[in-house]
């Protein structure tokens, strides 16, 4: 099972696209709205998540975390205990976390970038606290995927499609979707 938070203000795309990739590989994808049910996005359009945080449910069958950018979405990510434990848990067992646009600020406060490779949305960079700041749209390091911004948050979803399920499957999803 793979969760993917929504907090007040995430990046419609950022979230979307990698739903999308991860579903059509077969995967399933459970929307964690944080702090209600229905979750209104940077640019104001309501989306209904499938479960509240408090319903997660992180175990040994939890695959992967997701974490949307946006403004303010990823402060409101950064403040719920429940996103801040679903990362303590991954880290702990060795879980991929995926973060775009300004969320991997989440994990760079924490530490977990620290000489690692890293990317983020522009200007965030201070924010991946030790992290070696690549200047390409994905980077994968360890347990961690992140991403630029929504202008990749299809490539996003590939690469975390690649984690989930295989590098053939991404392949293969990018020749449907005609993404070149």
């Amino acid at each position: 099972m793979i969760y993917v938070y929504l907090a007040e203000g995430f990046e419609e795309t950022e979230a979307v696209a990698p739903i999308d990739m991860l579903r059509r590989s077969g995967k399933e994808v459970i929307t964690v709205g944080v702090g209600d049910s229905i979750i209104k996005s940077s640019h104001g359009v309501p989306v209904v998540a499938d479960i509240i945080a408090q319903e997660a449910v992180l175990s040994n069958e939890t695959e992967m975390i997701v974490l949307p950018g946006g403004m303010p979405g990823t402060l409101n990510l950064e403040k719920s205990e429940y996103v801040q434990a679903a990362i303590d848990h991954c880290v702990s067992n060795n879980i991929p976390i995926g973060a775009i646009c300004a969320a991997p600020s989440i994990l760079g406060h924490k530490g977990l970038l620290r000489g690692r490779n890293a990317v983020c949305y522009e200007g965030f960079e201070a924010q991946l606290e030790g992290a070696n700041v690549l200047d390409i749209p994905v980077a994968e390091d360890g347990i961690f995927i992140t991403a630029r911004g929504a202008g990749v948050a299809v490539e996003f979803g590939l690469k975390l499609v690649e984690r989930a399920v295989s590098k053939a499957e991404s392949d293969r999803l990018r020749a449907a979707i005609m993404c070149v």
